[in-house]
């Protein structure tokens, strides 16, 4: 199975694979052609398919870290249950909507996939030890990162401190102007050079809160930041591109909150409990009985 922080075999041969030499580029390029089809290949039939011999087929195989062929065939597999990377699923303007649908399920689940398998677990826990310390916390984010932001503010009540998230830039000004030792800062940005997001952390920062950064790469958030959170995804903005970003951030705000109730203890997740019940009851969806 892929180590956590490697890149899938898929992920790989889209890149080019630039250690490979030029026959075995041939596999690769016959095996992104077909992937599915590969998995049914013994190695003689993907060396008709490439037009190279067995032993290349082999060489290939090694070159990327396998032992052998049915090792390659096996990280393959495991590739592909998760769904095809974004470069094999790219939206036509003739598709039909059923193609669509699962163009964007691949795409969205092998972002997903990527974002688990690349992020930093010790800076992830790190996180969590800030959370934990913290006297409230302020979420920070505009367009899409601001709908993640919103959401860490539902999932305040997991964190067990008061929590924000404004909207309004002159209300994150005067959120980070009144922020001192004690505030944990979220700030949020896939590209991390949103200027005002930038320009609120550094207020922040300025009066002694705690930076955490969800961030897509390098950025100048990134550097901005007490502890950095890269959530690296298939994302680009085209016109048919869905905002996976925005879902591997949602997936992170939930790690971080449910990680943080969980280490609050017993009696913090049994007020959690309490008030699930209270409000399943005020939504009408209790046990009526109870």
């Amino acid at each position: 199975m892929t180590a956590a922080g490697t890149p899938s075999v898929l992920e790989v041969l889209s890149s080019g694979a630039q250690q490979l030499r030029p026959s075995e580029r041939k596999v690769a390029a016959a095996v992104l052609r077909a992937p599915t089809r590969v998995l049914g290949l013994s190695m003689a039939g993907l060396a008709e398919a490439a037009g190279v011999s067995e032993p290349t087929v082999m060489r290939f195989a090694t070159a990327l870290g396998y032992s052998g062929f049915q090792a390659f065939k096996i990280d393959l597999a495991q590739a592909l249950a998760i769904g095809l990377p974004v470069t094999h699923s790219a939206i036509e303007p003739d598709d039909t909507v059923e193609a669509m649908a699962g163009k964007i399920f691949d795409h969205t689940l092998s972002s997903l996939d990527r974002a688990r398998r690349s992020l930093d677990t010790t800076r992830l826990a790190r996180a969590v030890e800030v959370l934990l310390a913290a006297r409230d916390v302020l979420f920070l984010g505009l367009g899409a990162s601001g709908i993640i932001a919103q959401d860490g503010l539902q999932q305040g009540v997991l964190l067990g401190v008061p929590c924000a998230a404004p909207s309004d830039l002159h209300q994150q000004h005067m959120a980070a102007s009144m922020a001192g030792p004690g505030t944990v800062v979220v700030a949020i940005s896939n590209t991390g050079r949103t200027t005002s997001v930038l320009e609120v952390t550094a207020r922040a920062r300025e009066n002694g809160a705690t930076v955490i950064a969800v961030v897509g790469g390098p950025s100048p958030l990134l550097d901005l930041s007490d502890v950095g959170l890269v959530v690296r995804t298939f994302e680009d903005t085209d016109t048919f591109t869905p905002t996976v970003s925005r879902l591997a951030g949602l997936v992170l705000i939930d790690v971080l909150a449910t990680s943080v109730a969980v280490r609050r203890g017993s009696a913090h997740l049994q007020r959690v409990h309490e008030m699930k019940k209270a409000l399943s009851r005020f939504r009408g969806s209790g046990d009526p009985h109870h």
